[in-house]
């Protein structure tokens, strides 16, 4: 499990990055993760808001609004796909990270957005706006009244036997924020009840197959969580246009669904990947190799070295990029 700490901890030795700080909050209070995630990302990002779009504006003089709201979705929409380049197998883990900073990113192109109508992204309303955003509160009366019921000193970090349980439950909590496990909300009516129900099953398998195949070959997370962030960054994008653009957001509608080629090439990365527990498991068995006269146990060890060695090179090259 990522360590936790109090983002005020006193004697820290050094800051927490945006993502560690907003998992800690909300590990401490599991039950307002919406809130909490929505004054964190005015509270820390609205400041940075304005320098954005004023060199936005300053590096594409000639754009249209129209272009400018596609060009803040389309910079959005790549850096959340990024955190689908997520390794599994023995680096499960670091999910609850990757999904911190996937809704960070979220909430950064929403208050860029709404830069870009000309509103404050500090403002406590833009707090709300985002809550309605997301789908939690049906309008922002409702949303700022809860979070000035959730506004208040911090609690303290859970026990530490009861974190397990904690981040359990803001991982489940975020993803389904996300929109990851969200069948989509594009079907009405009893048959589309149905098509929904279905949608989601069908994803619940998908996810226990990439989760066992992840196992051995850690990279096949690179398309499926590309792919989840994807369509699920398109349906907020298409409500945040609709919110704050009503008259121009259907011309963009097709844009902002277009997929990534980021996709692409985490799939074949994935497949790249595969290659390497299949030939392991070639050479074991024609090498004969085994410990206590069975070939499973160097099987196991194999792969599961494997999948650590692969994963370990995966994260490391993402994160001399996203340093660099």
């Amino acid at each position: 499990m990522p360590h936790l700490e109090s983002p005020n901890t006193a004697g820290s030795r050094k800051q927490l990055s945006p993502e560690r700080s907003l998992l800690a909050s909300v590990v401490s209070d599991p039950g307002h993760l919406p809130e909490v995630l929505a004054d964190f990302a005015v509270r820390r990002i609205g400041p940075a808001v304005p320098g954005t779009i004023a060199g936005l504006r300053r590096d594409h003089p000639d754009a249209t609004d129209e272009e400018l709201w596609a060009r803040v979705v389309a910079i959005g929409r790549r850096a959340v796909v990024s955190e689908g380049s997520l390794v599994g197998g023995p680096f499960l883990v670091l999910i609850p990270l990757a999904f911190c900073a996937a809704l960070l990113r979220q909430a950064r192109t929403v208050l860029e957005l709404a830069a870009l109508d000309g509103r404050d992204p500090m403002a406590n309303a833009r707090a709300a706006e985002l809550l309605v955003l997301q789908g939690v509160y049906a309008d922002t009366r409702r949303a700022q009244d809860a979070l000035a019921r959730t506004t208040g000193p911090a609690a303290g970090p859970p026990a530490r036997w009861r974190r397990w349980v904690a981040l359990w439950d803001v991982t489940l909590r975020m993803a389904h924020l996300l929109g990851v496990l969200a069948p989509g909300d594009e079907d009405r009516g009893a048959g589309g009840r149905v098509r929904r129900v279905a949608v989601q099953v069908w994803r619940w398998l998908l996810l226990g197959v990439v989760f066992l195949v992840g196992m051995v070959a850690p990279l096949v997370w690179l398309p499926y969580m590309a792919v989840a962030y994807q369509r699920a960054d398109a349906r907020l994008a298409g409500r945040v246009l609709a919110f704050y653009f009503a008259d121009t957001a259907p011309a963009l509608r097709y844009r902002i669904s277009r997929p990534e080629p980021d996709v692409a090439a985490a799939a074949l990365r994935a497949l790249l990947s595969l290659l390497v527990p299949l030939v392991l498991t070639a050479v074991t068995l024609l090498t004969g190799l085994s410990i206590a006269g069975s070939r499973w146990p160097v099987l196991g060890i194999t792969l599961a070295a494997a999948s650590a060695a692969v994963g370990a090179l995966w994260y490391r090259h993402r994160h001399r990029r996203r340093r660099h």
